[in-house]
Parts: C-alpha cells; structure tokens; sequence
C-alpha cells in the first residue's frame, strides 16, 4: 500500500493515530535513507502512546537503543551503524519483541533477518523537500489488522 505524505503535519497525524492503536508486542520497521523523517515519525508515535516528554524521543544511532515510559513502554532500535544482524541480535531484540512493549526499529532493512513474523514495515522515499511517500506492508494477522484500523477512512 502507497501513503502519499504532502507535509510534516501528516506525518504527525500519522504518527499519533498509530500510536494510539499499538499494542503489547507491536513491531514497527521503518526504512528509509537518511534525513527521510524515521525518527520525526517515532517521536510521533510516542506521541500518540502518551509518552510524558516527546522531546526526549531521539535517534538511538550512536546508544543503539532508548526506552520510552508511556502507555507501553517503547523500545526505540537504531540499527544504522551495526555490521550485521548477528549485531542487533546480541541486543536481546528477540526478547524485546516478545515483551509488553511496542518495538520500532529504524533501518529495519539491514537486520530483517531477525525481525519476528508478525510486524508492520513503513518504507519511507524522499519526493521532495516536503513531501514522502511510504510503502507500507503488514506480516502476520496482528499487524494486518493494525495496518487496516490505521489507514481506515475515519483515520
């Protein structure tokens, strides 16, 4: 499925109403080149699952990981300068996944070796200075159906 993005507005409206939808054990993939808005996106998804201070939200590049406190506890992957996925596995990711907490992963592309069955993937594309498209897809039931409440007309 194609998302035309005309401005940051939206992708903050995006971002929020995704986030009041996650739940337990969501995935979020996004991928993207530099500059493409990955980390403006989460900060509004962490907006939309209530964190208490979004202006803490910021790119994990260089620590990897940031947890968020909000209505689920947020675990905010980098994987931009790991090696390999073998990297990203020796993080726990595979326990973080299976936790309470919603899991978003940016640069998703260079570790989807071990990115679980069931997550939904956002592949964001540069059309201009202000304006994205993203490719979104669903794998597995959960994220299928998160995938069809998120884009629903009424969204």
């Amino acid at each position: 499925m194609q998302i035309p993005i005309s401005n940051l507005a939206e992708t903050d409206r995006l971002g929020r109403r995704l986030g009041t939808l996650l739940f337990p054990g969501a995935v979020i993939a996004l991928m993207g080149p530099m500059g493409v808005g990955k980390t403006h996106f989460t900060k509004a998804i962490a907006e939309g699952l209530g964190v208490l201070n979004p202006a803490a939200v910021n790119s994990p590049t260089f620590v990897l990981i940031q947890e968020y406190q909000a209505r689920l506890p947020i675990y905010h992957f980098d994987a931009y300068r790991l090696k390999d996925w073998h990297e990203f596995a020796d993080l726990g990711v595979t326990e973080y996944f299976a936790s309470d907490g919603v899991c978003i992963v940016e640069w998703a592309d260079k570790v989807s070796e071990v990115m679980p069955a069931d997550y939904l993937q956002i592949e964001m594309s540069r059309v201009d200075e202000h304006q994205r498209e993203w490719s979104v897809r669903a794998f597995g039931s959960q994220h299928q159906t998160l995938l069809q409440l998120w884009i629903s007309p009424e969204s």
